[in-house]
């Protein structure tokens, strides 16, 4: 049982100081994006694909001191400090779990979907999230139980979705966020090449794709706290990830979830919509657009038919 109780003043004090937290930090973003294409001296991660440099350290060691000062009863769980060898154990306590710095490789390549996430977890539940993306000045939050918002360079936070949920029969409608992550052997990319064929092929060409549900496209933004975002922005239908980590998705399940969409993990895990645990550190996620109830079928079960489809099309393979 957590030693520090939170209510939903608490959790709106927090969202304004993490909000303001992100947009400092994303000003120390942009500006690493402005040395990296000044030096062009960057520092690999993993693989060349997955680079990162030292603006992620950076820009952790701001918000971890930041949040410490604020809040020195709290836990935190970041990407680089879990990469250094820190990972705390979740717990009932308050936790914050952040990407410093979300599509590193977009960061180093100026491709401007990078993004700051900040998740906070209560009770082993992801309850509050915000999500900036500072090249596009878009704020993305949401409080567990009280919505979630998209604000455009500072103006008015707009309720998520942005539009009114639409109807999605099938696959064959939809546009799929999907991603090729770090691991490129061919079992990891191999299975995903294959399950991308899947999704995007005509099962009734004369040169056929055995399975294929011929979504409307498939998308990649190169970050995993975006994708979520425009799944809850009503931008995409749904975002498929095997490999990212909790504090990749964190944030985004909460803004989510706030904009009525369905969250679930692997093909075997629960599909009741709630984000156990063992979902939230089982480093696969799908999440589905809201869905409006129609005459003959409730969103939700549109929803979990969407997630069925969608698992029977892909393989399933565990995280590298």
């Amino acid at each position: 049982m957590s030693s520090i109780e939170l209510s939903i003043t608490d959790l709106r004090s927090i969202l304004e100081f993490t909000s303001t937290l992100a947009r400092e930090a994303g000003d120390l973003i942009l500006e690493g994006s402005k040395a990296i294409a000044a030096s062009g001296d960057v520092n690999s991660k993993k693989n060349s694909v997955d680079l990162v440099t030292e603006y992620d350290v950076r820009v952790e060691e701001l918000v971890r001191e930041e949040i410490k000062k604020a809040y020195p009863g709290f836990q935190f769980i970041g990407e680089e400090s879990y990469s250094a060898g820190v990972r705390p154990d979740l717990t009932d306590d308050p936790t914050f779990c952040v990407d410093p710095i979300d599509g590193t490789t977009n960061f180093v390549h100026g491709f401007p979907f990078v993004a700051i996430s900040l998740g906070l977890i209560y009770k082993k539940r992801p309850v509050l999230g915000v999500i900036y993306n500072p090249f596009l000045d878009y704020l993305y939050t949401g409080i567990e139980g009280h919505g979630s918002y998209l604000s455009k360079n500072k103006q008015i936070p707009q309720k998520l979705p942005l539009s009114a949920p639409r109807p999605l029969p099938s696959l064959s409608g939809a546009l799929i966020a999907v991603e090729w992550g770090s691991a490129r052997s061919q079992t990891a990319a191999g299975s995903k090449a294959e399950s991308f064929l899947r999704l995007a092929g005509d099962p009734n060409h004369a040169n056929p794709v055995e399975g294929g549900r011929m979504a409307h496209s498939l998308r990649s933004l190169g970050s995993a706290a975006l994708n979520f975002s425009m799944v809850a922005q009503g931008g995409l239908d749904v975002y498929w990830e095997i490999g990212c980590w909790a504090w990749d998705v964190c944030a985004g399940i909460v803004i989510g979830q706030e904009a009525g969409c369905y969250v679930t993990g692997g093909h075997d895990g629960p599909r009741d919509g709630n984000v156990t645990p063992e979902i939230l550190l089982g480093r696969k996620y799908l999440i589905v657009r809201a869905i409006a109830d129609s005459e003959t079928e409730k969103g939700i079960d549109a929803q979990k038919r969407i997630a069925e489809e969608f698992y029977a099309t892909v393989a399933d393979t565990d995280p590298c």
